[in-house]
This record gives structure tokens, C-alpha cells and sequence, in this order.
């Protein structure tokens, strides 16, 4: 049987979940995780990540362990995100932070971050907030996404006072309609739809729990959740981004960094060339691993 790593060596080197997990020390403070955890074919314990009650229970479980929340939930049929590769786009984003500030890792409130599509997870606003201090706005199109990731904020002390929710009214627009213009950001995050149509979703959600259980799925059951909006939209991943490259001009002194996540590899080649149309002064490419999955930040500034 072929061995595989005690450390998660492709993980940021700050991020909590390089070690394999203690299934005991996750159960001691989410008793209710015991009930999914069973021998995986390493005969390690493990949980079904094909089963959507597991892995919100153990997201529940993590976040409580490492990052002392208490109250976390979401509504059924949302999506449930992957901790370890959120935290990864939290880290490598401090670190783009830390090269224009001599090195250091800016802490502490007084670092903005605006998050595009909270969701009703709202897991990057609390990594941000445990992890570095920071605060955050986070905008989403969909109402009950807010109201969700208020109730964690309203739940948890520790995120009281540090995250602002905004309702973009128009889902054509990005920024504007969020920003202010009073407001200033050091950072702005994104988990962009990954997928062009509800088709291509659930394909692709189809082909993800046939690899996760070696065989084909009769029915589809979203491992990680989601709803139309969080997991498509128009032109997909490289629409989106695209779109937001272009409105990112208008707020080019509202934010220091612009930041997103990309999925797709081949989709890079295609934001270079609207980037430099809009006059970026910087742009960067941070890449991150997470297990098989590789994905990418694209960062760029104007000042």
C-alpha cells in the first residue's frame, strides 16, 4: 500500500491544516463529527467527502478547533468550503500585503479587506479576522447568503464589530454599488463562479464524486454545496474576472491590491492583456496547491 504524507507540504507554510487531522481532539469539540468519521482506505479515520452533512460537520469542527468559533452553520444546499485551501488564499494574500510594507505582516484592523462573495459561509472574513486582525466588508447578490454570514458574525464575539455585510443590489456590477466613496481597502478577495452554465456545474460536480468514489454517480449530491450563484454565472470564471479587471479601473484608488482566485490554469493567459488595457502598474501570479488541486491567485494594483 502506497504511503502518503504525515505534513501537507504544498500548503502555505503558516497554514493550520498542514498535519493530518486529529480525528479525537476534532471530536472533543464537535461530538456530533464522531458519527462521520470512519477508516478510509489507508485505514485511517477519515470522513466521507462525498457525503455534504460530513463535510459541513467537519468544516463546524475545524473551525471551532483551530479557530475558536463557536457558532457556525449554514443553510442546506450552500456552499461548504474547503478550510485549508481558504486559509492558503488568506496567508499568500498577507504575504502580498507584507512586500510593499518592508516585510512585515500588516495586523490588526486598520487592514480592510473587501471580500466579493462572502457567502453564506463566510469563511474568509473570519480566517482574516482570527488569523491577522483585520476587517472586513463582505458583498454578496443574494440576501439570504448576508443573512446567513451575519447570524455566524452575530454568533461569534470574536467577529463582532469586525465585518460589515453589503447587499449588491445589481449583479452586473462588482464594486460599484459596494464601495463608498469614502471607503479605502488595503486587499479585495474573490472565489469567482468557477462554471459557465448549470450544466457545466453539474457535470462538473458529477465528475468530482465519481473520482472521490471510484466509481459513477447514480445521483447528484453536491459534496460541497452551492447554489446557482455561487457556482455559475455568464462566461464563467473567465468572464467574471474579466469583468472584474475592467470595473477595477474605476476604484483603481479605492483599493491597493485587487485579488481573485483562479481555478483554471488555461484562463490566465486570457486577463493578462485586458490588465495591461486598463493600465495595471503591477500584476502577480501567486500559485497555491492544495492536495491534486492546483489554483492561483491573480493580483494587481494601480498605485
Amino acid at each position: 500500500m502506497v504511503k502518503h504524507s504525515l505534513i501537507k507540504a504544498e500548503l502555505h507554510p503558516r497554514n493550520k491544516h498542514r498535519e493530518r487531522y486529529d480525528f479525537n481532539e476534532l471530536t472533543d469539540v464537535c461530538p456530533e463529527l464522531s458519527a462521520f468519521i470512519k477508516p478510509n482506505k489507508y485505514n485511517d479515520l477519515s470522513v466521507d467527502f462525498s457525503n455534504p452533512e460530513a463535510v459541513k460537520i467537519l468544516n463546524k469542527a475545524l473551525l471551532k478547533y483551530f479557530y475558536n468559533i463557536e457558532n457556525w452553520d449554514i443553510p442546506a444546499g450552500y456552499l461548504t468550503p474547503p478550510i485549508p485551501g481558504r486559509a492558503d488564499y488568506i496567508h499568500y494574500a498577507a504575504d502580498l500585503l507584507a512586500d510593499s510594507n518592508k516585510g512585515r505582516i500588516p495586523e490588526g484592523s486598520k487592514i480592510r479587506c473587501l471580500d466579493i462573495g462572502v457567502g453564506a459561509n463566510c469563511i474568509y472574513p473570519i480566517i482574516g479576522c482570527v488569523e491577522y486582525g483585520w476587517s472586513f466588508v463582505g458583498t454578496d447578490v443574494e440576501e439570504t447568503s448576508l443573512a446567513s454570514a451575519q447570524k455566524i458574525i452575530d454568533k461569534n464575539p470574536a467577529l463582532n464589530g469586525k465585518i460589515e455585510l453589503r447587499l449588491q443590489s445589481h449583479a452586473g456590477d462588482i464594486f460599484n454599488g459596494v464601495i463608498s466613496k469614502d471607503d479605502g481597502f488595503d486587499l479585495t478577495i474573490c472565489n469567482p463562479p468557477f462554471h459557465a452554465s448549470l450544466e457545466e456545474a453539474t457535470a462538473g460536480t458529477l465528475r468530482k464524486l465519481k473520482n472521490l468514489n471510484k466509481k459513477k454517480s447514480a445521483k447528484l449530491n453536491l459534496n460541497f454545496g452551492g447554489k446557482n450563484n455561487e457556482l455559475w454565472c455568464e462566461g464563467g470564471e473567465k468572464g467574471f474576472v474579466k469583468k472584474m479587471i475592467l470595473q477595477s479601473k474605476q476604484f483603481s484608488g479605492a483599493c491597493k491590491w485587487f485579488t481573485t482566485l483562479v481555478s483554471k490554469e488555461s484562463n490566465l493567459k486570457s486577463f493578462y492583456k485586458p490588465l495591461e488595457n486598463v493600465n495595471a502598474r503591477d500584476v502577480k501570479t501567486i500559485e497555491m496547491g492544495q492536495g491534486n488541486k492546483k489554483s492561483r491567485i491573480l493580483a494587481w494594483t494601480f498605485s
